[in-house]
């Protein structure tokens, strides 16, 4: 390649550090589809002629055929998976295979297939967040009234449902989805034409490339063109929170699969057992999401420490955007499909669940609430009131509804037995209908919803 200016090739050393092939050949389907959109504008506007596009067209597809058939005879000499096609076509056609890089350079070329993959890794990923939210609702669907408890601190804190609990999920997934999708809209510009930084003298049309290759138009400037990644960074930082999100239900499975919560059950596919102790059930499917969300914010970190620094335009740092960002997409793909597989797999012991929801003194909150609109006490002193029957019905080793009428009129005379009707864990659900609220009613509708959004 660079035989003009050099008289000697590059040292072993030199060319294990600066070759590229191992990885960037996940960029071949993307090289081959900006190369014919290239090629094809070339003809267009006349820089080249109709046979050399024709021959190109034709060596291209051969060329595809042969890595799809795993017979590329991939070369580390040179360098990357832009020179390994190129001087393939030209072995194959000869001349019109030398043509086919005018007005364009390995810099623009590399941020076109880069941008494609990453869009392409995009709307794969987008798929899969949906089906996930649909394996959230169907959880949420057969347990819209499930009793079980919330939770604040890791600590007993009000009752909710299941669904409810599913719901917060689907939530978190359609605001990752809405960045994926955001994100899309804004690396969707063509690069292809901005050349080496400066553009190029040939009388190119970077509008038919653009569109061609399915972007909204071409990039702007031909120096940003070469030289942002941002869009690499905003893909790996929304793969990042939808990690953190699926990471943070794994966790809940971690605990819920657990002797000691009991509210779930996972079957023999999706855990392991032990070596040495035959009793155990081990999560490993949800602790490996856990786990993998690290390597996905990893190539966040990695690729913003690598941009941080870099002087306007192309610098062979960035040859180092790829790695993190293919690795990303994979394990994030791996999660939600993991995720998605445990919701259809997990058996919920209803009993269990509801049986906990009462513990903690959850129904505190409703009680407090009462005293406001039953006795007209402000809310701070019904708080006061309500804490002060907790540490009696602790000191008794019993619930709210265990103490008696007579123990409750101790501290606040004018409570009347109607108070026991909001001290169960159902009552204090069914109350919750405000908009957003853990009422079953409420639950079904949120299900109805998002199943007309998903379609």
């Amino acid at each position: 390649m660079w035989g003009g200016r050099y008289a000697e090739g590059p040292s072993a050393i030199m060319r294990e550090i600066n070759a590229s092939i191992g990885f960037d050949r996940k960029l071949w389907r993307q090289d081959i589809r900006g190369s014919l959109a290239h090629a094809r504008m070339l003809a267009a506007t006349g820089i080249i002629s109709a046979e050399d596009l024709a021959a190109i067209e034709g060596g291209l597809a051969a060329i595809a055929a042969e890595i799809e058939a795993g017979r590329f005879p991939f070369d580390e000499a040179l360098e990357d998976i832009h020179l390994n096609i190129e001087a393939r076509l030209t072995e194959r056609i000869g001349e019109a295979g030398k043509r086919l890089h005018t007005a364009r350079s390995r810099n623009d070329q590399v941020a076109t297939d880069f941008r494609l993959w990453v869009r392409d890794a995009i709307d794969g990923l987008a798929a899969q967040i949906e089906d996930c939210m649909r394996a959230f609702l169907e959880v949420a669907e057969r347990h819209t009234a499930t009793l079980m408890p919330g939770f604040t601190h890791m600590q007993p804190a009000q009752p909710t449902t299941l669904g409810h609990h599913m719901l917060a999920y689907v939530e978190m997934l359609s605001r990752d989805l809405g960045r994926f999708r955001d994100a899309r809209v804004r690396l969707n510009e063509c690069p292809l034409g901005a050349a080496a930084l400066c553009g190029t003298g040939f009388p190119i049309d970077r509008h038919m490339t653009a569109a061609e290759l399915g972007f909204d138009g071409p990039t702007r400037n031909s120096l940003d063109s070469v030289a942002a990644r941002d869009f690499a960074l905003e893909f790996l930082s929304a793969a990042a929170i939808c990690a953190s999100h699926l990471s943070r239900f794994a966790e809940e499975l971690v605990l819920w699969t657990s002797p000691a919560y009991g509210f779930v059950r996972l079957g023999d596919g999706l855990t392991t057992g032990s070596s040495i102790m035959p009793q155990k059930r081990n999560p490993d499917a949800a602790e490996l999401v856990r786990a993998k969300t690290g390597r996905i914010t990893g190539a966040l970190v990695g690729l913003l420490m690598v941009m941080k620094g870099l002087a306007l335009t192309y610098a062979k740092d960035m040859q180092e955007d790829k790695e993190g960002v293919f690795d990303a997409a994979a394990s994030l793909s791996l999660c939600l499909a993991a995720t998605a597989a445990m919701l259809r797999d997990m058996r919920p012991d209803v009993d269990r669940m509801a049986a906990a929801a009462g513990a903690g003194f959850s129904t505190a909150t409703d009680l407090a609430d009462w005293l406001v609109r039953e006795l007209k006490l402000p809310f701070r002193e019904a708080h006061h009131i309500t804490g002060r029957l907790v540490a009696k019905a602790e000191s008794l080793g019993c619930d709210l509804a265990g103490l008696t009428l007579a123990q409750m009129q101790e501290v606040e005379p004018r409570i009347t037995r109607a108070v026991y009707d909001v001290l169960t864990p159902a009552a204090s659900v069914a109350s919750r209908r405000s908009f957003g609220g853990t009422a079953p009613e409420n639950v079904a509708a949120m299900v109805r919803f998002w199943r007309e959004r998903l379609g």
